[in-house]
C-alpha cells in the first residue's frame, strides 16, 4: 500500500502503515505525512468513509475463486500472476496480458484475433449459446447460466470487456439515448489499451447481440502505428484447446461476420473528423478512463461535448469516477446524465497496489454523459 502523500515535498519515511481513522481507506507511512495531507484529504475523507461502507456489495461476485482473487490479492497473499498460475492460464493463449509481466509484452506479432481460451470446451463460450437470449442478462450469474458454463470458469476474467459493451448499450437505451431495438450499431471505443491484444474475445458480441451488425473503432495512442487503419472481422468464438471441438470446424464460424473493430492510433479528438466522414457514432464508450489523471481528456471532453453523441465511460474504482465526474462537469456545466453505478460485469480479479484500501477491479464502475 503506498502512502496516500506519497510524492509531496518530504519524502517517506518508511512503509504505509498508519491508516486513516476517519475513512480507513487510506494509509501514511508517518504521523508527519497525515498531517501535511490532511488539507487534501479532509475533502475525500467522507466520501471514502462512504465508500468503503460498499465493500461487501463491490467483492460480491458468484465465482469458486473470488476470495483468492480479491482478499488474497489485495492482502497480497496472492498475485495476479500467482491466481492465475493456479488457473493453469499463466501467459498461455488469450490470457498473457492478464498478469503483470505479460503486459510487458508489447511486439505486433501478439496483436492477433485468433488466440484461444487454452481451456475445455466445458469452460469456455466457444461455440454459440443453446439458447436465445429471452431477457436482457444483468449478472455474471445470469450470463454463465445462459451459456452453460460452470462458476469455477476464470473467462469472465476477459468476458468482462464486451459484457461491459452490451451493459453499456442497455444503460443508453434505457436513458433513451439510443434506440431500444436496432439492426446495426457503431461505436467509438476509447483508449484501449490491453484489449487490443484480446480481440477474440469481442466475438461474444455475436452472441449477445444477435441480428445486429456491430463495428467498433478502437481510437487510441497505445495502438501500434503499422496496425492504424486495419479492421478485423471476429467470425468465430474464441477457440477451446480441444482438437475435436466444433469451434475449430468450418460449422464453428457465424453465418456473416457480425462483429468488426477497426484500429486507430492517435487521441480521439484528433482522430474524430476521419473517423466521421461517412456516419456518426451511435455510442462512444470508455473503458477505465482515468478522465481526472490525463490531462489529454479535456479536448475529446469538450468534443463530446460539442457533438451531444451519449458517451458511457468507466473506472477502477467509485472515486476515480467521482473525480471524473467533476472534471466533466466542470467542462460541460453539467452533471452525468447516466449517474455512477457499479458494474454487474466488472472484472472480478483484483487490481494490484492501488493508492486505496478500496477493492478497485477494471471496469468497476459506470457513468454515462
Amino acid at each position: 500500500m503506498e502512502c496516500a502523500a506519497k510524492g509531496s515535498q518530504r519524502r517517506c519515511s518508511g512503509s504505509a502503515n498508519r491508516r486513516c481513522g476517519g475513512c480507513g481507506a487510506v494509509f501514511y507511512c508517518s504521523v508527519s505525512h497525515q498531517i501535511s495531507h490532511w488539507r487534501v484529504h479532509k475533502e475525500e475523507c467522507g466520501r471514502l468513509k462512504q465508500q468503503m461502507c460498499c465493500v461487501v456489495l463491490l467483492n460480491d461476485f458468484p465465482f469458486s475463486f473470488f476470495r483468492e482473487a480479491t482478499y488474497r490479492v489485495c492482502g497480497k497473499v496472492e498475485t495476479r500472476c500467482s491466481f492465475l498460475e493456479k488457473q493453469g492460464i499463466h501467459r498461455v493463449g488469450i490470457w498473457i496480458y492478464e498478469c503483470s509481466c505479460g503486459a510487458s509484452i508489447t511486439s505486433s506479432d501478439h496483436l492477433r484475433s485468433d488466440k484461444g481460451w487454452s481451456l475445455s470446451s466445458k469452460l469456455c463460450p466457444c461455440r454459440g449459446p443453446l439458447s436465445k437470449l429471452k431477457k436482457q442478462i444483468s449478472s455474471w450469474n445470469d450470463y454463465y447460466e445462459w451459456r452453460g458454463i460452470p462458476l469455477d470458469s476464470p473467462v469472465s476474467l476477459l468476458l468482462h470487456w464486451p459484457l461491459t459493451i452490451y451493459h453499456a448499450i442497455h444503460l443508453a437505451s434505457s436513458k433513451q439515448l439510443i434506440p431500444e431495438t436496432t439492426d446495426e450499431l457503431c461505436i467509438h471505443y476509447l483508449g484501449p489499451e490491453r484489449e487490443i491484444y484480446l480481440l477474440a474475445v469481442f466475438g461474444e458480441l455475436h452472441a449477445l447481440l444477435p441480428g445486429v451488425r456491430v463495428h467498433i473503432d478502437f481510437v487510441g495512442p497505445a495502438i501500434p502505428h503499422d496496425r492504424d487503419g486495419e479492421t478485423i472481422g471476429l467470425c468465430r468464438y474464441a477457440h477451446c484447446m480441444e482438437a475435436n471441438c466444433s469451434c475449430k470446424s468450418e460449422n464453428g464460424e457465424f453465418s456473416s461476420t457480425t462483429v468488426t473493430i477497426s484500429l486507430h492510433s492517435g487521441f480521439y479528438h484528433n482522430r474524430y473528423t476521419e473517423l466521421t466522414k461517412e456516419f456518426l457514432p451511435d455510442l462512444i464508450i470508455a473503458p477505465n478512463a482515468g478522465i481526472a489523471a490525463y490531462k489529454s481528456w479535456q479536448p475529446t471532453v469538450e468534443l463530446i461535448r460539442e457533438i451531444e453523441i451519449p458517451t458511457i465511460l468507466s473506472d477502477y474504482c467509485e472515486e476515480a469516477c467521482h473525480l471524473a465526474s467533476n472534471c466533466i462537469s466542470s467542462v460541460t456545466g453539467s452533471p452525468p446524465t447516466i449517474p455512477v453505478q457499479l458494474n454487474p460485469f466488472r472484472q472480478p480479479l483484483a487490481v494490484e497496489d492501488t493508492a486505496l484500501i478500496l477493492p478497485c477491479y477494471s471496469n468497476c464502475f459506470l457513468f454515462g454523459i
